[in-house]
């Protein structure tokens, strides 16, 4: 009997250690705003089946992505380089550095600007299936 107590003793003491804890997560709110970087306001989500669509985009140094809209709204991190987006008809810039988020336009037309160095950035997309998470302006080409 006293060998069965300590096989099974044996066997749930060590296991018993890896309860789970009960701790909290440590948050940093990267990014929180009902307007876009060039201050315009969200109006909603479009309509149907929610898509969320997280990339993780490299872009080559000193390049400009093609002039382009989002048709929804989106929000980026800034995992190396920098990023100035530029906005077409205002004409105004805004340079986003590693560690940085910024939340995009909707329907603005718009490009990305990478730094003297490759830039990753993580996007995340909240969209609809079979809608595109971008929309090149005639005559360029697709941002991917």
């Amino acid at each position: 009997m006293l060998g069965i107590l300590f096989v099974v003793s044996a066997f749930i003491l060590p296991h018993s250690s890896f309860a789970q804890s009960t701790a909290s997560a440590h948050v940093d709110v990267l990014s929180k705003s009902t307007d876009s970087w060039n201050g315009k306001r969200y109006t909603g989500y479009p309509k149907g089946q929610p898509e969320l669509t997280v990339l993780k985009m490299t872009i080559p140094a000193n390049t400009a992505l093609p002039w382009h809209i989002h048709p929804f709204p989106n929000a980026g991190y800034v995992l190396q380089g920098q990023l100035t987006i530029e906005d077409k008809a205002s004409g105004k810039k805004q340079t986003f550095q590693k560690g940085q988020a910024f939340a995009e336009s909707v329907d603005d037309v718009h490009r990305g600007v990478s730094g003297p160095t490759p830039t990753v950035l993580i996007i995340t997309y909240a969209g609809t299936p079979g809608v595109p998470t971008f929309v090149a302006q005639p005559g360029e080409k697709p941002e991917y």
